[in-house]
């Protein structure tokens, strides 16, 4: 019988409550559960002592016996120190979508146009001033 530690829920609608359980894993999430080894209620703040609440021996008994805990319960584990720290990588998560992807080019593209668009502007206003700077010179050698 493979055995899971998880989370079943209880509470109502847009207020969850949890109950930590060792469960055989063919069992709906809310269903028959063979022994209840904690709760967690999320609306508390993670500071307090009342959101994670777990008996210990009986978790580790059950981790003895082969039962294989959930994701978020091997991270409530692991902040007891019951489990040693996994390494987790979600390379999906940090990755922005296409559409965003598509909208920083896009933003990348007119910066790089905005920037070149002034440096080709200042560059005949430099030439004007040196057309003119010998024009000027011209002119007050002929009044002389």
């Amino acid at each position: 019988m493979a055995m899971k530690i998880r989370l079943a829920r209880g509470g109502s609608k847009k207020r969850p409550f949890y109950r930590i359980v060792a469960a055989d894993s063919r069992m709906p999430r809310d269903g028959r559960y063979i022994e209840k080894l904690g709760t967690y209620n999320p609306l508390l703040p993670k500071d307090s002592e009342e959101r994670v609440k777990m008996d210990m021996e009986r978790v580790q008994h059950w981790l003895n016996e082969g039962a294989q805990p959930t994701d978020r319960v091997s991270r409530f584990l692991e902040a007891a120190g019951v489990l040693e720290k996994k390494e987790r990588a979600n390379l999906k998560k940090g990755e922005p979508g296409k559409k965003a992807v598509e909208r920083a080019e896009e933003k990348a593209s007119k910066a790089a146009a905005a920037a070149e668009a002034p440096a080709e502007e200042e560059a005949p206003a430099e030439e004007a001033a040196v057309e003119e700077a010998p024009a000027e010179d011209a002119a007050a050698e002929e009044a002389s």
